[in-house]
């Protein structure tokens, strides 16, 4: 019998190869070809059809690497063709297609001569119908061609220069394959689905079920009622062959599955933004010819920022979006501006990609997205639960978790408890894809995997080709067609995500529960690579908080003389919010996004110190006094938060006193002490007078690490890596500097062959000791860390994430623990015990790792906090991290939780210097320093509103006050769209209200003004 069914399986991959495929289209007719080859970057449509068109032979070589050439296809259909009800007339265009993996090579657009989309052409989807060039039977359209090379090249991982223009040179990357009008005969194209679908059910079934042989004498059958000479003649015969065994409806037990069209489109990844953009209108506009053929197929889409680039440039695709989504097949879902990492954004920043988000779909579509949709962002912030229910959304869905390299998730449908107690009815598919071809291997290893069977008993499965592959298909259509109700197969569904949730919702009640961070056992090294991008993201999101604040407070203390600059401030925001996109932030895209995201960085910035300057001079008038603006939450230096004083005096300046070739530094609050080799070799906090540095270790220790991962270059450490480290203990020299009071000590090593110099400084008056590492760093695949060796027993790390913090055990007792060699810290990382306790804050830095150990000196434990400064990978950007970098690092001995968000603040948000007239009172005041104002800004609505959003920043509950300090009509409770809402704890009175926060609770308020 084994024989039998594999003599069979063999020739039916034959009949399939031989005869029904080279059937499907029986005649072909050559097109008449020109080109126009665009000398730079895209151009409009209209703007391309106008130039000079040459002759082009077909089988040519054309496309230098991220060039475009367009392409005009021109001829007849012959007379005879087309007349059938069985057949159809298409174009079939192959670019040169190099491999079937769409969305890593070249693609293209298919264009009408009045500047009008068509629809994509890609590796899987190459036809355009006759009927959608127009009436007759005249061929005469244009082809957009994007020659993208294949950055993926197998996923070898292999550096290449192909990722920057400058290097990427001009060989041609393709060959024209077939460009003819093509003959398509539907029964023989249905007789291929039927095929396709019932003998991938058969590999799927186990080899005892009678009904795997049952498929298999239908597929012999059917074999030998066709005639292979006459595959046209006799495909209706083959397909009755067929349609008992298709026809048998499912078991009453078998699992559901949710089918819903998508197209995973990164932003940016393997191809910059502008490519990104191009990728969209090509896969939307399949996607709306598809709908035009099949009324019942609904498609989600998931980006705000990808359908906004959709309105600005194809206007026409736009407005054809809008019907589709009227009809209800084209579904916003996931309310986000980007799919964007959820571990680096701050907490300000995670809020906006749902504000704008949301509120661009709300604005465009009338649609409430009800649904967080990250189906392969690295890892999920713990804070997110409460963030999205904030939104007024209720759902999420996620499925890269499947990528853990260790531990595998217990459930697949779950309530997500985050850090403040929200809990988030959370879907994780267990196909396992978010580009599910509906085959019968996707669809039984849905229905295997499903780890909640006897609970629940549906799930989703989002279908469909992403990345530019041109989303789903009709094939895929029509394999859910078939198994809608297929014995053997799960039933299949197409619908919405949000008729998926509600449906799981009803089915399963009692939900397990997850708590805290969903955490990705696997690209750990997107905490650290691009060292540049994430500085930019981190002083943006500073900028940003500045600028609005400041804005705001021009505004309402300027009596109506000042303009908030509302609409400048959301398209900056906008731009920051899309460099968060997963590809981006994490520094695992190619060298021209990165060189295109710190060249956007820098026009952030350049715009927003004009918009603070501009804020400042309102504020405070015009005079000579020397002020200080503290837009942190906390008064500094006898000014008060978020406003704006005369500096007070400055303390006594820093004693700095020789030492064995090294220094002491004491301000009066702390002692440190330098040794000969630039390294830590004591800390003090005066007020406990407890040494921080662990006995006979030291701080300050940088590390450089061999770092070559397995595979996923730049987004991966593998935990190898500790297994080979170089102590960077010798100094070249250790010498004082000084300046305003301050101590400083530079010391200047190299490390590797990168020459590094580091400032020690320790600050009049200051808590902490501040060192700034600056380096060329010339290194490939290395990674350097900074280490400090503390004297505290500490049974986890506290680590900053959105509007609050995570713990996570310093242990290894569980392989779930063991997975987390390196984790992801916001402003801050802390580690204490009863009563004492150390901070180090960061200006940019994301990855780190805590560890404890022993020591045999004394039985003491030592807690070593890292921190991840810089790699340097090879792939996708072979020059990643090269070049010139600065770093700042602050530690605080003898600190709490508080000291430590405090510090968070001063290492990234440092008062600014100006001068004017008059102080300015804060718009807001809080009697707690535990509730924390986050952001302060005027009202989207442009009515004039002051939103306050804060938390409790402690991780108890934590009561108080906010106060406005100008007139108030009311005090409302909003959510984060600064909509009316319920807020637990928080009750409004005249100007202020009154707060009895839970721990981490997120408050959003809305201050109407008289």
């Amino acid at each position: 019998m084994h024989d039998d069914r594999r003599i069979t399986e063999v020739r039916l991959a034959r009949f399939v190869r031989e005869r029904i495929a080279p059937a499907v289209y029986s005649r072909t007719v050559p097109l008449t070809l020109s080109s126009w080859e665009v000398p730079g970057e895209p151009v409009p449509a209209l703007e391309a059809m106008r130039q000079d068109f040459q002759p082009q032979e077909h089988g040519a070589s054309w496309g230098r690497p991220w060039g475009t050439t367009w392409l005009r296809l021109q001829g007849e259909v012959p007379e005879s063709w087309g007349g059938s009800p069985d057949t159809a007339v298409e174009v079939v265009v192959d670019l040169g297609f190099t491999t079937e993996a769409p969305g890593f090579q070249c693609e293209g657009i298919a264009w009408r001569s009045d500047g009008s989309i068509i629809k994509a052409i890609s590796p899987r989807n190459q036809y355009i119908p006759l009927k959608l060039l127009g009436s007759g039977m005249a061929v005469d359209f244009y082809v957009e061609a994007a020659a993208n090379p294949d950055m993926a090249q197998g996923w070898t991982f292999a550096a290449t220069p192909l990722g920057d223009k400058a290097t990427a040179g001009d060989a041609p990357q393709y060959r024209l394959g077939t460009i003819a009008i093509a003959e398509l005969n539907q029964t023989v194209w249905e007789l291929q689905q039927d095929v396709w679908t019932l003998a991938g059910l058969m590999e799927q079934l186990p080899l005892e079920l009678p009904r795997r042989h049952e498929i298999l004498r239908a597929l012999e059958h059917m074999m030998d009622v066709m005639d292979p000479e006459d595959v046209a003649g006799t495909a209706a015969a083959g397909r009755r062959a067929l349609a008992d065994v298709l026809t048998r409806p499912a078991y009453a037990s078998a699992h559901q599955l949710v089918a819903t069209g998508h197209a995973h489109i990164d932003s940016a990844w393997l191809w910059p933004v502008r490519e990104t953009i191009r990728k969209c209108a090509r896969t939307f506009s399949n996607v709306v010819a598809l709908m035009d053929e099949d009324p019942n197929f609904v498609f989600s889409c998931s980006s705000a920022q990808q359908l906004a680039w959709i309105k600005e440039l194809y206007p026409d695709l736009f407005s054809r979006i809008r019907e589709k989504v009227r009809a209800g097949q084209f579904v916003p879902v996931g309310g986000m501006w980007v799919e964007s990492d959820t571990n680096m954004p701050g907490g300000e920043a995670m809020a906006r990609q749902f504000v704008e988000g949301k509120g661009f779909f709300l604005a465009e579509f009338g649609i409430e997205c009800r649904e967080a949709w990250l189906p392969d962002s690295f890892g999920y912030s713990a804070a997110l639960p409460q963030i999205v229910k904030s939104a007024g959304s209720r759902w999420f869905l996620t499925q890269k978790i499947s990528w853990n390299q260790t531990n595998r998730m217990p459930h697949h449908t779950f309530n997500w408890e985050g850090i403040d107690g929200t809990r988030l009815f959370t879907h994780f598919p267990p196909v396992d894809t978010y580009n599910s071809d509906l085959s019968a291997r996707d669809l039984a290893h849905a229905e295997r995997n499903y780890r909640d069977h006897g609970r629940g008993t549906v799930s989703l499965v989002p279908f469909g080709y992403g990345d530019g592959g041109g989303g789903p298909t009709r094939e895929m259509l029509a394999a859910a067609a078939r198994t809608a109700d297929l014995e053997g197969s799960p039933k299949v569904r197409v619908g919405s995500a949000e008729s998926f949730f509600q449906q799981a919702e009803e089915d399963y009640s009692a939900l397990p529960v997850w708590v805290g961070e969903m955490y990705l056992e696997l690209h750990r090294g997107t905490y650290t690579s691009q060292a540049q991008t994430k500085k930019g993201n981190r002083r943006s999101e500073h900028l940003l908080r500045e600028a609005e604040l400041w804005c705001a407070t021009a505004a309402v203390r300027g009596g109506g003389a000042y303009d908030y600059p509302g609409a400048e401030l959301q398209r900056l925001w906008q731009l920051v919010l899309l460099q968060q996109f997963h590809d981006i932030l994490p520094g695992s895209s190619i060298a021209w996004v990165h060189q295109d995201a710190e060249r956007n960085y820098q026009a952030v910035e350049s715009a927003l110190e004009a918009l603070i300057s501009r804020a400042a001079a309102a504020m405070l008038g015009t005079g000579s006094r020397q002020l200080v603006l503290n837009a942190a939450p906390h008064p500094r230096d006898g000014v008060p938060a978020l406003g704006a004083a005369e500096p007070a005096l400055s303390p006594e300046p820093v004693r700095a006193t020789p030492h064995d070739g090294g220094y002491v530094l004491d301000n009066g609050v702390i002692r440190a002490v330098v040794d000969a080799d630039g390294l830590l070799s004591s800390l003090r906090d005066h007020a406990s007078g407890r040494e921080a540095i662990a006995p006979g270790q030291r701080g300050n220790l940088l590390e450089l690490h061999r770092d070559t991962p397995n595979e996923w270059d730049a987004w991966d450490i593998d935990e190898f890596y500790r297994r080979n480290v170089t102590p960077l203990v010798h100094a070249e020299s250790v010498r004082l500097d000084g300046g305003g009071g301050s101590a400083v000590v530079v010391v200047e090593r190299l490390a590797g062959t990168s020459p590094l110099t580091q400032r020690i400084t320790l600050a009049p008056g200051s808590a902490s000791l501040e060192i700034t590492t600056s380096v060329d760093w010339q290194e490939r695949e290395k990674l350097l860390k900074l280490g400090f060796a503390l004297d505290v027993r500490a049974d986890r790390s506290a680590a900053e994430t959105q509007f609050g913090h995570v713990f996570r055990p310093t242990h290894t007792n569980t392989s779930w623990e063991a997975a987390k060699f390196e984790i992801c810290a916001h402003r801050w990382i802390h580690v204490g015990e009863p009563g004492y306790g150390v901070a180090v804050s960061n200006s940019s830095t994301y990855g780190h790792d805590v560890g404890r150990s022993i020591r045999e000196s004394d039985g003491g434990t030592t807690t070593t906090v890292r921190l991840s400064l810089l790699r340097a990978p090879k792939f996708p950007d072979p020059d990643a991290d090269r070049g010139r970098h600065e770093l700042t690092v602050a530690i605080r001995p003898g600190a709490g939780i508080a000291d430590a968000v405090q510090e968070g603040y001063r290492t990234n948000l440092a008062p600014r210097l100006v001068t004017g007239a008059h102080g300015v009172e804060p718009l807001f005041s809080v009697s707690n320093p535990a509730l924390v104002i986050e952001a302060v800004k005027l009202a989207q609505d442009g009515s004039g509103d002051v939103v306050v959003r804060l938390y409790e920043s402690l991780g108890q509950r934590s009561a108080g006050n906010i106060t406005a300090n100008f007139p108030v009509r009311e005090v409302v409770p909003t959510d984060l769209l600064e909509r009316p809402a319920e807020a637990p704890g928080v009750e409004p009175c005249d100007n202020r209200a009154v707060l009895q926060l839970r721990p981490f609770q997120l408050v959003t308020l809305r201050f109407a003004r008289k």
